[in-house]
């Protein structure tokens, strides 16, 4: 199949350069204005499309992917996370999935850091004093935080965001340690200086702050659950870049609000955009909207990997981004 016949289609707008590129290469319907396509609407195009490229807010189940057509054969995600698409379901009708692993690493470990600095260091607190008039100047014991250097930091999940999380905590002076599927090679743990438990709990039950940087899989929802957040220490941080579903978020948030958990750094939640009104107005919380991965390097970088997976699929060979079963 010539490349120039594809019929791409992409559910959300993208990055000028990445889509002027596309329609360069392929026939790509295009998403416009910026917003998420309903159920309908994907299943529409899914009948009757080569290749379908989404994006974490679309949800590929298997009920759409038994409506797709007989073209469909490529779903380029845009994203590394692909728990938004049933890849098991999808193999058996045939149809590859991709992902961009490796474009989303290097800024959400950035933004785990820049959580734990605004909790600890209570940053959002001391702007809302400042942007409401209310700074009276400079005062020894006013807006007190916690210094990071000499913490422990647990880190779930020491894949690529997790390694980069630990790389950079080191810099901070963070003691390292780290729980994950398997353990790390011996030179690794050594480059990182991280200590491995294979306990869960153990290690959560010393550790002053917890990154989570785990995939959410079937097997770590709510791995964070009610039972584990009462392991914690009182003083203990949370910081979640990875995905809400991880951590049991009412359980969170009601150790949160009773003390149990003296902070939390937020960029995922368990409900997607349906906040919990409580987690919202807690004074120890951060919360972002989900910008872990936001820089415009990284979406160009992500845009240009799903060109590629489209490229080398249109020319007859394996998109070099497949998801294979041994990733699930």
């Amino acid at each position: 199949m010539k490349a120039t016949r594809l019929n791409v289609v992409v559910t959300r707008a993208l990055p000028e350069a990445v889509e002027t590129r596309m329609k360069e290469l392929f026939d790509v319907e295009l998403r416009d204005p910026d917003t998420a396509m309903t159920r309908d609407e994907l299943a529409e195009v899914m009948r009757r499309c080569d290749v379908l490229v989404p994006t974490i807010t679309d949800q590929i189940d298997a009920g759409l992917i038994a409506q797709a057509g007989d073209r469909l054969k490529l779903i380029a995600n845009y994203g590394s996370g692909i728990d938004h698409i049933d890849v098991a379901t999808a193999r058996q009708r045939g149809i590859l999935v991709s992902n961009t692993p490796g474009t989303v690493t290097e800024d959400t470990a950035d933004m785990t850091l820049a959580l734990m600095l605004a909790v600890t260091r209570r940053i959002p607190q001391a702007l809302a004093e400042l942007q409401a008039g209310k700074w009276q100047g400079w005062s020894p014991m006013a807006h007190l935080g916690g210094r990071l250097g000499g913490r422990r930091l647990g880190i779930l999940g020491m894949g690529r965001i997790g390694s980069a999380v630990a790389r950079r905590a080191r810099a901070f002076g963070l003691q390292v340690h780290y729980h994950n599927r398997k353990r790390l090679r011996p030179e690794a743990e050594a480059e990182l200086e991280a200590t491995y438990w294979e306990s869960l709990d153990q290690m959560i039950a010393r550790m002053d702050i917890i990154s989570i940087n785990c995939p959410h899989t079937p097997s770590t929802f709510h791995l964070l659950n009610a039972r584990r957040l009462k392991l914690l220490k009182p003083t203990a941080v949370i910081i979640n870049t990875s995905r809400g579903e991880v951590i049991d978020e009412n359980a969170l948030t009601r150790g949160l609000a009773a003390g149990e958990i003296a902070g939390a750094g937020l960029d995922v939640f368990e409900h997607g955009t349906e906040l919990n009104p409580t987690l919202l107005a807690l004074p120890n919380v951060v919360l972002s909207p989900h910008i872990g991965s936001a820089t415009l390097e990284g979406r160009l970088e992500m845009g240009e990997k799903v060109i590629i997976n489209i490229k080398t699929f249109a020319d007859g060979h394996r998109p070099p981004d497949q998801v294979v079963a041994s990733m699930l």
